[in-house]
């Protein structure tokens, strides 16, 4: 099918979608010198637990981080040249954000972004590196685009919808025309989800080529949109998603995307933050590549069921945009999930010698004592009694539970 005419791409499954394969054709040849193709990276952990070879999609190592710059620089280079003139906005916490300050400035255009007053400082600074005002309005996403989206109305500049406009999702297609192209063998592609651009992108691109390939999305269970709109037919918002992977909290899929998604996507799965935490780890631990948790939520849809995947898979890593901070607290997260952090408190009697005593049988059972807190005074404690916080690295679930036994067998009351 690789000669498939625009006009019977854009209309599958009996439905005529806003945007065709020759129109990501068109946005591979705007992105030429301006987009990486990003490598494909073989992973034998994973295709272990698969049973079949998975491969990892790098988008993290895009310029900006994410694959974001390829939807934005094709919305911003099909502009005439008076909406050019009059600039562009945008509304973002991070990856879009980055994406149109880059686009924007290689295009010569004037860039203003909105961000949520808490976004992260790294982020904030590199959106400002690659070129636009920064403007800070809102403590959640919807607040900033509506601030956005009253600028472009007060002043005439373009506003730059992350994903419901058919150029941003002409631009993010690209991926898949990439992955067809490096791994021609693929059965399944694995892809995030939160508005819907890329997998929308992704699926026209694919599916229009090799309509056999199953294509995955995938939402974090907190910020699931996609699920009921999908069950009912339309987009539905839903209240207050929640969830460490900022790159796909959506309340609402846009317009655009869900009807290509809705047509050509096989299935959306959703995943747990503990299952978030798990795969981003592993992106770090054994495929040495810095992943945001969005970017790892293909990985976790592949760890929660793995016989459930057809071989050879790509999976994309949508993003590697991550606060070192947020970082250090999901890697946490991800090995206490994985059994190879315990956190937990308990009190003793308050003599001398007795946190050496209590180290001494955590030497016994080999769990690494990473922190330590010791309180003797608190209105809690008896006049004889201290707490103890401990912070441990282990070896696994079994190990948690020996280090467990370990302490309540030399008399210590756990309490967690």
């Amino acid at each position: 099918m690789a000669g498939m005419s625009a006009s019977v791409s854009a209309s599958m499954s009996g439905m005529s979608l806003a945007v065709s394969l020759d129109e990501v054709y068109s946005a591979q040849k705007t992105l030429s010198g301006v987009s990486r193709m990003t490598v494909l990276e073989g992973s034998r952990h994973l295709s272990a637990l698969v049973g079949a070879p998975v491969h990892l999609k790098c988008e993290n190592l895009q310029r900006t981080g994410s694959f974001k710059v390829r939807g934005a620089y094709v919305r911003i280079a099909g502009l005439s040249e008076r909406e050019r003139a009059a600039g562009v906005v945008a509304a973002s916490a991070g990856n879009h954000a980055q994406g149109v300050a880059l686009a924007a400035s290689l295009l010569g255009v004037r860039s203003t972004v909105f961000m949520p007053v808490g976004a992260p400082l790294p982020k904030v600074a590199a959106t400002r590196e690659y070129g636009a005002e920064v403007r800070l309005s809102g403590q959640f996403v919807d607040e900033t685009m509506r601030a956005a989206q009253d600028y472009a109305s007060e002043t005439g500049a373009v506003f730059i919808h992350p994903f419901d406009h058919p150029d941003i999702i002409a631009g993010q297609g690209t991926v898949g025309l990439e992955i067809l192209e490096q791994c021609p063998e693929v059965r399944t592609i694995v892809v995030g989800i939160g508005g819907g651009g890329l997998a929308a992108g992704v699926a026209v691109a694919v599916k229009a080529l090799r309509p056999d390939v199953r294509i995955v999305g995938v939402q974090a269970a907190g910020a699931a949109a996609y699920p009921p709109s999908l069950k009912a037919g339309h987009p539905v918002s839903i209240e207050a998603p929640a969830t460490m992977a900022d790159g796909i909290k959506v309340g609402r899929p846009g317009d655009v995307p869900f009807a290509i998604i809705d047509a050509l996507v096989d299935e959306v799965r959703t995943v747990s933050e503990d299952e978030l935490s798990s795969a981003l780890l592993l992106c770090l631990e054994r495929a040495k590549l810095v992943v945001e948790p969005a970017g790892a939520s293909p990985v976790a849809a592949l760890l929660s069921d793995p016989e459930s995947f057809e071989g050879p898979v790509v999976a994309v890593l949508s993003g590697g945009n991550v606060d070192p901070l947020l970082m250090q607290r999901i890697l946490r997260h991800g090995m206490a999930a994985a059994g190879r952090y315990l956190s937990l408190r308990l009190r003793l009697t308050d003599r001398p010698g007795a946190l050496a005593a209590l180290l001494e049988v955590l030497s016994e059972v080999d769990a690494n004592v990473l922190d330590v807190s010791h309180v003797r005074t608190d209105p809690r404690l008896g006049l004889t009694e201290a707490e103890v916080e401990l912070h441990l690295e282990t070896k696994g679930p079994e190990h948690c539970a020996d280090v467990g036994a370990a302490l309540r067998e030399a008399g210590y009351l756990v309490m967690s």
